[in-house]
């Protein structure tokens, strides 16, 4: 592999890494790389596991193209398909369907969190 590919490699490695540390933040502690738990995960381009209800990808990538194109890769089942994007000296942005963000808020709204 070129130089430019494994580190390319290594710095998308190291950003699920730091997600997923994210997560172990927020309560998730079972939280790992699906790399080091299941194929079939990875796979899917589910890059944690154990963060449901959320379906995780992580892309530290400068040009990532269509985030609605990697959000209709990922299973469509009944987790919410979330993607973590990084860029250089822009940090990190969170994407998610509208539907899905609708569907928490009013699940916040009805457990009077909101």
């Amino acid at each position: 592999m070129a130089t430019r590919g494994r580190s390319a490699r290594q710095k998308g490695h190291s950003f699920e890494l730091q997600i997923r540390d994210f997560f172990k933040d927020l309560g998730y502690d079972k939280c790992v790389s699906s790399r080091s738990e299941s194929k079939n995960k990875d796979d899917q381009g589910i890059d944690l596991c154990y963060t449901g209800p959320f379906n995780v990808q992580c892309k530290a990538v400068e040009n990532l193209g269509s985030m609605h194109r990697v959000l209709s890769e990922m299973p469509q089942d009944s987790n919410y398909n979330i993607v973590f994007h990084k860029r250089n000296r822009q940090g990190t942005v969170v994407a998610m369907t509208i539907e899905d963000f609708k569907e928490i808020i009013q699940m916040l709204t009805q457990n009077q969190i909101i």
